[in-house]
């Protein structure tokens, strides 16, 4: 096995960015194709909302044990087979004849997704040492808001003139390019877990969990959700003693016992996530069907805040080598719950200037926040605990994005119930964009109390 010097640090950093690109660029794509997708298949408000909710749902429950495979198998083969099966599940989608279908593929989708992302901080911690890790992070965090900035815009043009189809095709292309620059040019393979055995049965566990735990929230107006939530707690529970039992634990608990500061940065992560990932998607609904936009002009405003956390996102990484990533995080905690409690102000009357204002407020607070939390989870551990330190990390993103959709569909059951968007839904439409925007504002805003309790980093 090579060691992680041999390698090129800009050739790793292109193909760990590049691939870093697709499942945002995807995410914030389909929040602009989700009336498009409704209206073909007449689906409602919250089976609209499983299209984006099914590919966290499958990531999520699978990030942590693709992370501890990754560093027993190795990053780049996982990674590799990873980009094999996002590709493929990208086609299945494209060729989907109903919802049901769609949201199978999602799923499949979603752990591909989980492969491709979970190794990837992994991979680059590997190669980087600490005095350049910031910026490469800052670098692999810009090409995700690059692909989030433009999913709107060009997701917007491929739905309105070639449909919604054409935005998982483009993925195809995209992956398989990538996928030959990884297997061509990066000759190296990182597995400092190599002689440990992977722990089966507590992968079990964990999945069983958080599948239970994330389904049962999105369903709690019902008995099986609530038996569901009950479900996952009771397994997270027996998941945490029976690792602390195990030779070779999936998830080494001891991280979260005596590591204070990895503890509280993926904590502020999970409720930095949790806070703002569905306001892109009520955004893109808001834009729509209450202003009236297509989903092109929908996409021009909505990329306002990716660019913005494209453009700032090396700068913060720099910073956080610099000066105390805990600072420059919490700035970034504190800017985003500003923006969104702006948000609480939109009406059917708000102007597009006061939004793309939001959205910049919004986009400067992500930047800050997102590279240098991700530099102090990655500095605070061992190398050997890189790959499940990124799978932990990538994990505390899925879920916060999964509970803020849930949050989301939680309430849009109760206020709109299982319908589709019509003109005589939109007044309970705006009250369950309100109702979510100030759970989401409370959430942030007890999120840069987290952040600031990390503690020094050095």
């Amino acid at each position: 096995m090579e060691k992680a010097s041999d390698v090129s640090k800009k050739v790793t950093l292109l193909v760990t960015t590049a691939a870093s690109f697709l499942t945002p660029f995807m995410g914030s794509s389909i929040n602009i194709a989700l009336p498009s997708i409704g209206r073909e298949f007449s689906m409602s408000a919250v089976l609209l909302g499983w299209v984006a909710y099914s590919f966290l749902l499958a990531a999520a429950t699978v990030l942590v044990p693709i992370g501890k495979v990754a560093d027993i198998w190795g990053r780049k083969r996982v990674f590799s087979i990873g980009l094999v099966v996002y590709t493929l599940s990208s086609f299945f989608c494209a060729i989907a004849v109903s919802s049901y279908s769609l949201i199978s593929f999602r799923l499949l989708q979603g752990v591909g997704g989980a492969m491709i992302f979970g190794p990837s901080i992994a991979i680059l911690t590997s190669v980087f040492p600490a005095g350049e890790r910031g910026r490469a992070l800052g670098i692999n965090v810009a090409s995700v808001y690059l692909g989030l900035s433009a999913g709107p815009f060009l997701g917007g043009f491929l739905t309105e003139h070639f449909g919604w189809r054409s935005i998982f095709l483009i993925n195809v292309p995209l992956g398989v390019t990538i996928l030959i620059l990884m297997l061509w040019k990066i000759k190296a393979e990182w597995a400092e877990a190599s002689d440990e055995h992977f722990d089966f049965r507590g992968a079990f566990l964990y999945m069983a969990a958080l599948s239970a735990l994330m389904y049962g929230f999105s369903s709690l107006t019902r008995t099986l959700g609530v038996w569901l939530v009950v479900l996952g707690l009771v397994l997270i529970i027996i998941f945490a003693f029976r690792e602390r039992k195990v030779k070779n634990p999936l998830l080494d608990i001891t991280l979260f016992r005596h590591n204070t500061i990895f503890v509280f940065s993926n904590l502020a992560a999970l409720i930095n996530y949790s806070a703002t990932f569905a306001v892109s998607f009520l955004l893109s609904l808001y834009l729509q069907y209450i202003k009236g936009l297509s989903p092109l002009h929908a996409g021009v405003i909505l990329v306002a805040q990716p660019v913005v956390q494209a453009i700032f996102s090396p700068f913060a990484g720099r910073f956080s080598d610099r000066m105390e990533p805990r600072i420059v995080a919490s700035t970034g905690m504190s800017l985003t719950a500003f923006g969104l409690g702006l948000l609480l102000l939109l009406n059917n009357q708000a102007s597009i200037l006061f939004i793309v204002v939001v959205l910049f407020i919004l986009g400067l607070g992500f930047a800050l926040f997102s590279s240098p939390n991700t530099n102090a989870i990655m500095s605070s551990v061992e190398q050997q605990f890189y790959g499940v330190a990124s799978g932990t990390l990538a994990t505390m993103r899925i879920t916060g994005q999964m509970l803020s959709m849930g949050i989301v569909m939680l309430i849009f059951a109760l206020h709109i119930g299982d319908v589709p968007i019509t003109p005589e839904q939109y007044p309970s439409f705006m009250g369950s964009m309100h109702s979510a925007l100030i759970i989401l504002s409370l959430l942030c805003f007890g999120g840069i109390f987290a952040s600031l309790a990390r503690g020094k980093i050095r």
